[in-house]
């Protein structure tokens, strides 16, 4: 088996510019004022990062989540959570959301009525505000990973 060189094309843009970083810690530290589950937003966060590709995520936020205390069953089956048993309702609404927001151009209706209405049945209006902020920001972090080619599993 051939092996490939990975290389990353630049810096993480969020080192590379002055200041990008300590605005993306501000947001994340601003999302996390409010009262959603941590292992949630993980499990959000490497849904999102499965979807666009993201190698850097989809190995950081497992190692994050099974640190918050979430189950290797939650973590693995979070590719799959309409079809495993692990997830609440609100969760699953909260997935459910994080899908619909990741695949923007996917559908005519990017987030359908459905969608939110069935996140705004589990969550008030600053958690789904927390919520979508959550989902943007990983998506930040996606784009400026797989679009520099960061490598997954090096630190910065």
């Amino acid at each position: 088996m051939e092996t490939t060189t990975l290389e990353s094309r630049i810096t993480n843009p969020a080192l590379a510019v002055p200041g990008a970083m300590d605005a993306l810690q501000a947001l994340n530290k601003a999302i996390s004022r409010v009262r959603i589950s941590p292992g949630l937003l993980e499990l959000m966060h490497l849904r999102a990062s499965q979807i666009n590709g993201c190698g850097v995520c989809a190995v950081q936020h497992p190692k994050i989540a099974r640190k918050l205390g979430e189950s290797d069953d939650r973590i693995f089956a979070v590719a799959a959570w309409r079809d495993a048993p692990f997830f609440s309702d609100a969760e699953r609404a909260a997935l459910a959301l994080t899908e619909a927001a990741t695949r923007l151009a996917d559908t005519p209706d990017p987030v359908p009525d459905d969608v939110w209405a069935d996140a705004a049945r589990h969550y008030d209006e600053q958690e789904l505000a927390a919520l979508v902020l959550a989902i943007a920001s990983i998506n930040v972090w996606n784009r400026l990973n797989v679009a520099t080619r960061q490598i997954a599993g090096q630190e910065w």
